[in-house]
Parts: C-alpha cells; structure tokens; sequence
C-alpha cells in the first residue's frame, strides 16, 4: 500500500475522533449546564447528541474509504503509464507453515 494513502486514512481517522469528540463532548456540556439533571430533556440531548456522533463518524469513515480507494486507482494509473504492471488489490502472499500438528 502507498504510504501516502496510509497517512491519508490515518489522519481521516484521526480527525473523526478529534472533530466528533470534541464538539460532541462541547455541546453535551453546554446543554447540560443550561437544563437540571435528571430531566427528560438532558437524557434526550444527550443521546441526540451521541447519535449524531455516530452519524457524523460514519459519514466520516465513508469519506475516508473514498479517498483511500480513490487513491489505489490514482496510483494503478500512474504505474500504468510508467509501463508497470500493478498488482490486483488482492494480491495477498500467505506462507504455509507445516508444525506436524493440525490448528
């Protein structure tokens, strides 16, 4: 895999958490310092409000595969003009080990 596409989904990764905690966490604290505990209307924010965290982290993760797929077929191209063969995205090497016992 190219390490730019690696860096790609760890930082799409990274700003997921980053974003989703912090403004999720944000608004959570501000609705909660507004309403007394322990009303109806704090639990239904506060599950609002995760939802939507969870919403926006795989609206995120989506993006993030995009671009990280996108970026595959970037770089196949770039090999194919250079004349090189790319390997399928598939192309897994899995060695077989033979211990004299069965896993």
């Amino acid at each position: 895999m190219h390490p730019l596409a690696l860096a790609g989904s760890a930082a799409g990764r990274l700003a997921h958490d980053a974003v989703s905690g912090v403004v999720g966490g944000l608004f959570i604290q501000g609705v909660s310092e507004r309403l007394p505990d322990g009303t109806p209307a704090v639990r239904k924010v506060r599950l609002g409000g995760i939802a939507n965290g969870i919403v926006a982290g795989r609206w995120v993760a989506s993006a993030a595969e995009e671009a990280w797929l996108e970026a595959g077929d970037m770089t196949t191209e770039a090999r194919t003009t250079l004349g090189e063969v790319a390997p399928p995205p598939s192309a897994v090497t899995v060695e077989i080990h033979d211990h004299g016992h069965e896993h």
